[in-house]
């Protein structure tokens, strides 16, 4: 199974910047979009209804044009929720759970803080309360595969310029801190594990110019796998060279039975 997760910032502007010739090349298997920015009768009918998949939208509910996640599988679901059942959560739109055989994916795009950090408080709560959530399926031993943007940079190693931004939402002190608890239920940072001490893996950066030519970014959008997967896990990678959104696509493939 080949997954991909990407914040697009915006669909419709992605797909004119080459999104479907980048989705026709990686031929992946499930496909999670953050940002997405649109409710489907917005789209053009090769997102609405991309060919080939089975496509579940959660836009938000109570501002259009913003927030939303979409995930696409070549197989139907076999069990889709949109809801972690706190309203202020749910209406916003940020959260796709689709059961698939041997894996429950978790597709996620994470609250961010504010420039002011007024909505500091509203992502902690989020991530209590799917933590909860996350709990009951690994008691369980489930496989299970929680991605998306995270809006958090884990460690000095996860941005470019880590002491200029430690007052920065994103990389505040209680922000990793939550990140770690998450993490620590039992989830492996899988690309992180694959390159352990490497700086520069951002999938992330500023819109100011030369930005991102000069790699001054940030690693915010993650695969965090169970334990029951991870030994499964044959490849995860980022794909910086990839255009069309200030985030880039990120890959996992798993070997599923």
């Amino acid at each position: 199974m080949r997954i991909t997760s990407w914040n697009v910032n915006g669909l419709r502007a992605c797909e004119r910047q080459g999104f479907n010739h980048w989705l026709g090349e990686l031929a992946p298997d499930v496909v999670c979009l953050q940002e997405v920015r649109a409710e489907p009768e917005q789209l053009s009918p090769a997102c609405a209804n991309p060919e080939g998949f089975h496509a579940v939208f959660n836009p938000c509910k109570v501002k259009k044009g913003y927030s939303g996640v979409a995930t696409w599988s070549r197989e139907a679901p076999q069990g889709v929720s949109l809801r972690l059942g706190v309203p202020e959560y749910d209406d916003e739109g940020r959260l796709i759970i689709t059961a698939h055989a041997g894996v429950t994916i978790y597709n996620v795009y994470f609250p961010n803080g504010g420039r002011d950090l007024a909505r500091v408080p509203f992502k902690l709560a989020f991530y209590e309360t799917l933590m909860a959530d996350l709990q009951t399926r690994l008691a369980r031993g489930e496989g299970v595969v929680v991605l998306g943007d995270f809006n958090t940079a884990r460690t000095e190693l996860d941005l470019a310029n880590p002491k200029a931004n430690v007052g920065t939402t994103g990389f505040l002190p209680e922000e990793r801190a939550v990140l770690e608890r998450l993490i620590a239920l039992g989830f492996h940072d899988v690309f992180r594990e694959a390159h352990p001490d490497e700086k520069g893996h951002y999938t992330w950066w500023s819109n100011r110019p030369g930005v991102r030519a000069r790699n001054i970014g940030w690693r915010i959008d993650y695969f965090l796998v169970s334990p029951a997967l991870r030994g499964r896990v044959t490849d995860v990678r980022h794909q910086p060279e990839v255009l069309g959104s200030d985030h880039c696509p990120i890959v996992l493939d798993l070997d599923l039975p």
